[in-house]
């Protein structure tokens, strides 16, 4: 790797890494505030959908104003049969419009999916540690590739679900690629299993798989703090 190809591949990664800095903190610092209400909660009574939703709420309608980061949606993922009254459950709110999501009014059977194996919801919940997720269509939300940013809960050393947001791929590309264009050369970001997340050069579109394309062989570099990579191409 050469001086000018090295200087572009880390100002790269650290646009990256400032980008996803914001909202991996914002749900770092509601996540334990968040836990001991529903510790409280749980004291007096049953945890039920609208006790958590309740709980839930501002946290997410605070996240959904984050500035400079194009937060499509936000909440809390509950552990499977955490309440009383369900088995699964999103408290969820999402949109321009900021209006909580009702899956059980979207689809049969979606307000009892069991997510528990799906990467948002299962890396967090395993490590303990914040988890970028994606990109991936997210067909129980926005039913657009998306990227989802989670973070596990505790109560009494169980994990009790995740604190998350959504972000647009569609979004995520307008606010990153000008930035990367403007280093000179082309710019890939992939994620943990070498999908393309974004890139500048027009040959790769969001989902392609690294393994085995022209991207494979070139500089790369992982992003402190995520789980993402940049590639460049120099030419």
């Amino acid at each position: 790797m050469n001086t000018a190809t090295d200087t572009a591949i880390q100002a790269a990664a650290a646009i990256v890494e400032d980008y996803f800095t914001a909202p991996v903190r914002t749900l770092l610092d509601w996540v334990d505030p968040f836990a001991a209400e529903v510790f409280d909660a749980r004291a007096a009574g049953p945890l039920t959908r609208s006790r958590i939703d309740a709980l839930v709420e501002p946290h997410a309608l605070r996240t959904l104003d984050l500035p400079g980061v194009p937060v499509y949606g936000a909440g809390f993922i509950a552990a499977i049969d955490l309440l009383s009254d369900a088995h699964s459950h999103l408290a969820w709110w999402q949109g321009e419009d900021r209006r909580q999501l009702v899956l059980a009014s979207q689809s049969l059977n979606k307000e009892n999916i069991d997510y528990s194996a799906l990467e948002w919801f299962r890396v967090p919940m395993a490590t303990g540690e914040p988890h970028v997720a994606g990109p991936y269509v997210d067909y129980l939300c926005s039913d657009e590739y998306t990227i989802t940013i989670a973070v596990p809960a505790e109560v009494d050393g169980r994990r009790i679900g995740v604190a998350g947001l959504d972000l647009l791929v569609s979004s995520v590309e307008q606010d990153l690629t000008h930035r990367f264009a403007a280093l000179g050369c082309e710019v890939t970001l992939t994620n943990g299993v070498g999908r393309v997340v974004v890139s500048t050069d027009p040959r790769w579109a969001t989902g392609d798989s690294v393994r085995g394309s022209g991207l494979a062989d070139l500089p790369r570099v992982a992003c402190a703090g995520v789980a993402l990579e940049v590639i460049v191409d120099p030419r």
